[in-house]
């Protein structure tokens, strides 16, 4: 039976089909921004091309799809979502605008405020209010909510955000306004934050339920669409969505948790950086995906992503557990551009997919990196996509003569400062998660994936003085590869504040009892198999204002009081993040959480290439490094295990081609894997 992984760029659709074997069949077409579930049912045709057999065939054989989507994350930063509206307690309908008194630049004194996704004229305040404990202040007043509900109706809202103060304690308020909604406007999309977000925090909790609400409609949208062609197409198996937090669900969870699926698509390729490192036996790896549109990077610790709860997409907070990604506007289709300056800039405006880089023919003009690329020799015009599709180089080399015209410079110069800033960019990225945050990247390695990094990754190693980086056979289409080592994931969580100190022991002892019999009942309504429970609480010092998690893994849970052990897990927790620990203060207890894992069958391993001898270059390419040089190109699907390839050269297959600079030296690992020793920049002095 195989397994298909499917991501979805701004650029190109990828997709790899795995058998039993571990052997993947890749694939890649063009993305159909207009609607990209026909971009996926084109890859799905080529992916059974590729594999000999019909499309029927292939959906009989499959076990799974795995899909990761950007619709949510594109109508979040594009502004493209639903037309919402916001009920929420009478006099608090402001908070997502007032925010935390915060903004992005503080010191910046003429910073523009964010545009809102929900404008002032619907946002609604209703009458009703809940206390801190859970009892009711005013009852919710019918009049006040009809009325309410009627001014939506007048607006044309598709979908509503309901967030009353404290429903994370109480949602009884919350669960009569979704009732009424359904018969009012019974086709809107209607987001509760008692559903999306139960924890304490107003601002987050509103700008989170917002954020559901506005990307709701556009993702369940797509996901219903994708379903039914599957269907039609004769599909029976599960189709499930890879979330933010880098497990999978159902697509009725997804359509319900929108949020969750914001940073779906680079989550695909973390999950596949994660898997990497376990093949490699490398516990720490930089996670550098290029794609067409963007880069994200993410460090990989120990073997483990990192994770962050709050984060900011498009500038809007989004308060779920999600992977510690940073992306970047830095791709093959980033257009460069000259400002009044006279500075060269590249990005984030890309190509995308329609019309693309000049070079791709579809009547583009502007110069990218790609068209940079080409000009500079790296690239085969011949054999872009194995050959399926070729590109034009006398289009890139307009393009690029127009930028270097602006610049007043030569057009080889302009592409090899197109190069040169889209490096710096990068490696500016991998500073901001990794120096940035304390971490010293010179102990990792750089793990290169997406069609585009092959051309950069090792020029952005060496401004990082990083010695070493791996180029997996699969890294073309690595993010969905990876979204088929990963497993089902729910999660529940519960605010529970108070001093540890003064909390109740069989309280807290019987809630996480309660969230795992919730998470395990939510899980098993979709999955059959083995499950695993992950336990953790978000803590803190009483003088403090941010919480840290605290893992509760391997605990002892049949103690009749937990919380001295989980007051101890605390002050070690607190002790290895900021080298200190204040066991003389009391420690606050915000939030239980509980994930149930549904363990899905290991990915199986790519099989061990076959020993034999070295294979000789296929061809040879002149490539610009400062001065024009011969080098040979060599096949990377032929490559023998141990075969060692010294700088410079190509190594390409159908669908990557990675740049090895002067003294950089690959060896071929046993998968066909490429890890590059790169020289230091000490060693250059």
């Amino acid at each position: 039976m195989y397994r298909i992984g499917i991501d979805v760029g701004g650029t190109f659709t990828d997709l790899v089909a795995v058998d039993p074997s571990g052997r993947a069949t890749l694939a890649k077409v063009a993305s159909t921004p207009s609607d990209p579930s026909l971009g996926v049912m084109a890859g799905l045709s080529r992916l059974a091309e590729k594999i000999g057999c019909s499309q029927d065939r292939l959906f009989a054989e499959t076990e799974r799809i795995v899909h990761g989507t950007t619709v949510a994350t594109n109508a979040l930063l594009e502004h493209k979502g639903a037309r919402l509206g916001l009920l929420t307690t009478e006099g608090h309908r402001d908070v997502i605008e007032m925010r935390e008194g915060l903004k992005d630049e503080r010191y910046n004194l003429r910073m523009a405020p964010p545009e809102q996704l929900v404008p002032r004229e619907r946002r609604l305040g209703v009458r009703e209010r809940m206390r801190a404990d859970g009892r009711v202040a005013t009852p919710l007043d019918k009049a006040s909510l009809t009325r309410a509900i009627a001014t939506l109706k007048r607006e044309g809202v598709e979908a509503v955000a309901v967030c009353y103060l404290h429903a994370y304690r109480e949602a009884r308020h919350e669960r009569a306004t979704a009732k009424a909604l359904a018969k009012a406007l019974p086709d809107a999309y209607v987001s509760l934050s008692s559903e999306v977000f139960p924890q304490i925090k107003e601002f987050e909790r509103v700008s989170t339920t917002v954020v559901n609400a506005y990307v709701g409609p556009a993702l369940s949208r797509y996901l219903g669409r994708l379903a039914e062609r599957l269907a039609e197409a004769g599909y029976r198996g599960p189709l499930l969505i890879i979330q933010s937090h880098g497990g999978v669900a159902p697509v009725a969870e997804a359509q319900r948790l929108a949020a969750g699926a914001v940073l779906s698509g680079p989550a695909g390729g973390v999950a596949g950086s994660r898997y990497a490192a376990k093949l490699l036996g490398a516990g720490n790896l930089i996670a550098f995906d290029m794609g067409g549109t963007s880069t994200d990077i993410c460090l990989i610790v120990d073997g483990e992503p990192t994770l962050a709860v709050d984060r900011k997409v498009g500038g809007h907070r989004v308060a779920l557990n999600s992977l510690d990604i940073v992306s970047l506007g830095a791709g093959g289709g980033s257009i460069g551009r000259v400002d009044a300056g006279g500075i060269l800039h590249v990005g984030p405006a890309s190509a995308g997919a329609d019309p693309g880089p000049a070079c791709y023919g579809k009547g583009g003009t502007l110069p990218t990196v790609t068209d940079a690329n080409l000009v500079l020799g790296y690239l085969d015009p011949r054999r872009f996509l194995g050959g399926e599709s070729t590109l034009d180089k006398p289009a890139a080399e307009a393009a690029i003569k127009r930028l270097a015209r602006a610049l007043g410079v030569a057009p080889l110069a302009a592409a090899e400062g197109i190069h040169r800033v889209v490096n710096t960019n990068m490696a500016e990225g991998i500073r901001v998660v990794s120096v940035r945050r304390g971490v010293d990247p010179r102990g990792f390695a750089l793990l290169s994936f997406g069609g585009a990094a092959g051309l950069h990754v090792t020029d952005v190693a060496r401004q990082l003085d990083l010695a070493r980086v791996i180029v997996p056979r699969v890294a073309a289409v690595l993010s969905a590869w990876g979204m088929l080592a990963t497993d089902l994931r729910f999660e529940v969580a519960r605010t529970h504040i108070g001093d540890a100190g003064g909390l109740d022991g069989g309280k807290t002892k019987r809630l996480f009892a309660a969230m795992a019999d919730e998470a395990t009942a939510r899980l098993s309504a979709s999955f059959a198999g083995p499950m695993r429970l992950q336990r953790s609480v978000d803590m803190r010092y009483g003088e403090q204002i941010f919480e840290i998690n605290v893992p509760l893994d391997d605990m002892d849970w049949a103690v009749a009081d937990p919380l001295p052990q989980i007051v101890e897990r605390f002050h070690r927790c607190h002790e290895e993040l900021y080298t200190y620990a204040m066991r003389d203060q009391e420690a606050v207890l915000l939030n239980a959480r509980v994930v149930a894992v549904g363990v899905l069958p290991d990915l199986p391993q790519e099989p061990r290439l076959s020993s034999a001898p070295g294979t000789a270059p296929s061809d040879e390419r002149r490539i610009y490094l400062g001065d024009w040089l011969t080098v040979p190109v060599y096949d990377f699907d032929r490559l023998a295990p141990d075969q060692a390839i010294a700088g410079p050269a190509i190594v390409e297959s159908a669908m990557t081609t990675v740049l090895l600079r002067p003294r950089d030296a690959a060896r071929v690992t046993p998968h066909g894997w490429l890890d590059i020793a790169v020289p230091l920049l000490a060693d250059d002095r």
